[in-house]
C-alpha cells in the first residue's frame, strides 16, 4: 500500500484523506469519495501505512485515532471538520454538506465521536488494510 517517499512531503502536493485502513465504515467512506469526487484530486493513506504514520507525526497527531484526518494546505483537520472539508471535493449535492461547518463544532464533533466510538462494533473491521486496485494505486500513498 505504501509508495516510497516521504508522506509529509507528498501531502504538500495536494489534499490527503487519512483513514483507518481496517475499519469497514472508513473504507466505505473512501469508496464513497472515490465515486462522488468532482475531479480525482484527493489522495488517501491508511493510518497504518508508512505515509499515514509520517503525516500524523508531521502534524502532531497520535497514531491511535478514532477519526479521519484531512491534510490540506499544510493543515490537518480532524473529526467532523475533516469530513465536511473533504465534502468540498465532491459533486453536488454531496458538496453541500460543507455548509454544516456553520454548526458549532462541539455539536458536530459530539455526533462524530458517537459514531467513531462505535464504528467497529456497528460496521465491523477487516483483517488487513485495503489494497487499492491498479487503477487507483496512484491515489494512495
Amino acid at each position: 500500500m505504501d509508495r516510497s517517499g516521504d508522506g509529509a512531503q507528498q501531502a504538500e502536493e495536494g489534499a490527503v484523506l487519512l483513514f483507518d485502513g481496517v475499519c469497514n465504515l472508513c473504507n466505505g467512506a473512501v469508496d464513497f469519495v472515490l465515486r462522488h469526487e468532482r475531479a480525482p484530486t484527493l489522495r488517501f493513506a491508511a493510518f497504518q501505512s508508512t505515509a499515514g504514520v509520517e503525516l500524523l507525526r508531521a502534524h502532531g497527531l497520535s497514531e491511535a485515532l478514532e477519526t479521519m484526518v484531512l491534510v490540506e494546505a499544510g493543515r490537518a483537520s480532524v473529526r467532523s471538520t475533516a469530513a465536511l472539508r473533504a465534502a468540498r471535493h465532491l459533486r453536488a449535492p454531496w458538496s453541500w454538506a460543507f455548509a454544516l461547518l456553520l454548526l458549532p463544532r462541539p455539536l458536530r464533533d459530539g455526533v462524530y465521536r458517537i459514531v467513531a466510538r462505535n464504528r467497529l462494533r456497528w460496521f465491523g473491521e477487516r483483517e488487513t488494510c485495503r489494497v487499492p486496485t491498479p487503477e487507483l494505486r496512484a491515489r494512495f500513498l
